[in-house]
């Protein structure tokens, strides 16, 4: 797999899946990679990793160059903003990696709050859409580009008591299909993932009951994502994958 000279904007690029798939980003060299954070103790964690991954190489500093960015993914103006700043001082972005979301459940549908039920179309569908939408005029533009979006597979069987959640996965496997059709004539491969639940520190401690040994690990999603962005996989178009390993 060979990102040689491309531009990658990984979005939430410093949570337990997105740092993974940032520093296998970071393996095949691309010419930068820029990453949007929430947290600033998230990104000093990332910003460690790439360190000792470096140093695991005998000292060889890897030539990509990693720019973080504290963007606010739901503000439009801020997307838009983001978007063509990295157009202006890279010329293209080549890959976009979407690996925002959220999760909330435990509660039946007549007990979920408005409020509830919004967080999770803002974490899950309204940040997909919005920076879809601006990474997509520049890569029509250029004739090409790669889009993996996270989604769940709770967004093709929902298991109950998670109906927000679900229908907002739901909700991103429609986007993928949608824009495939309006984008393959562009040369454009854009899909999405469908993880269960994803071997994390905050997922152990939330479950700390559970069974784990079938959960899916992040380096492997991370795999499946950098994958899913390269060449290897350009006849892979409008699919949402199931990724549930031995679950």
């Amino acid at each position: 797999m060979d990102f040689n000279n491309q531009t990658i904007l990984i979005t939430g690029g410093t949570g337990a899946l997105g740092s993974m798939v940032t520093q296998l980003f970071s393996k095949y060299s691309p010419k930068v990679i820029i990453v949007t954070y929430r947290s600033e103790s998230e990104r000093s964690d990332t910003e460690k990793a790439l360190r000792n991954q470096s140093d695991e190489h005998d000292g060889d500093k890897s030539r990509t160059e990693i720019k973080f960015v504290q963007v606010d993914l739901l503000n439009e103006d801020n997307v838009k903003a983001l978007v063509e700043k990295v157009i202006d001082e890279f010329d293209q972005i080549h890959v976009l990696a979407n690996i925002v979301g959220g999760f909330f459940g435990g509660k039946f549908a007549d007990e979920i709050t408005l409020e509830e039920w919004d967080k999770m179309m803002n974490m899950n569908l309204k940040t997909a859409f919005l920076i879809s939408k601006y990474v997509l005029k520049s890569m029509k533009k250029n004739q090409f580009g790669k889009i993996v979006h996270v989604s769940s597979a709770s967004g093709k069987k929902a298991s109950g008591r998670d109906s927000a959640y679900a229908a907002s996965k739901a909700g991103l496997i429609r986007l993928v299909d949608s824009i495939k059709e309006e984008a393959k004539e562009f040369k454009i491969n854009i899909n999405c993932i469908l993880p269960t639940i994803i071997d994390t520190h905050a997922n152990r401690l939330a479950m700390p009951s559970a069974d784990y040994s079938g959960w899916v690990k992040p380096l492997d999603l991370a795999r499946l994502i950098v994958f899913l962005c390269s060449e290897n996989s350009k006849v892979i178009n409008g699919e949402a994958i199931k990724t549930s390993g031995y679950a």
